[in-house]
């Protein structure tokens, strides 16, 4: 029994001190049905998770990737999305101090055609589309 009082006097504690910090902003921002097979999206997408926006933007722009430009795009909208909720909630928000929280791309429908093979055959081909979720917030201690 006093182990469950420990626990039980430490979660109030625990809900003062991220009060007294305000909650950390948030925004996030998708992009569906980007014609990009998911598989290279993710080799750019891996470089910048966990980066700051700044940093991740900078690469993005230099990549020769095409992903980069349609993750940049995406990357642009959720900081406007950021700059937005915190307008709209009057609270205060440093956008050198936003990172990419989570980014993520998932497999969108896929584009099914028939290209003609040999002897009236016809082969299919999937195009490929994907998803793209990032978030970003704001780094706390900073």
């Amino acid at each position: 029994m006093p182990a469950t009082k420990k626990t039980a006097a430490k979660r109030p504690a625990a809900k003062k001190a991220a009060a007294k910090r305000g909650p950390a902003t948030q925004a996030r921002a998708f992009q569906r049905g980007t014609r990009q097979s998911p598989y290279k999206m993710r080799l750019v997408i891996d470089q910048i998770r966990g980066k700051d926006v700044n940093e991740a933007l900078a690469l993005l722009t230099f990549s020769k990737k095409h992903a980069a430009k349609q993750i940049s795009k995406t990357l642009k909208s959720a900081v406007a999305n950021a700059e937005q909720a915190a307008r709209a909630t009057n609270a205060a928000l440093d956008v050198d101090a936003l990172y990419v929280k989570h980014a993520i791309i998932n497999e969108g429908p896929k584009l099914k055609r028939f290209m003609p093979a040999a002897q009236g055959r016809a082969t299919p081909i999937q195009k490929r589309t994907s998803h793209v979720e990032i978030v970003v917030a704001e780094r706390v201690g900073r």
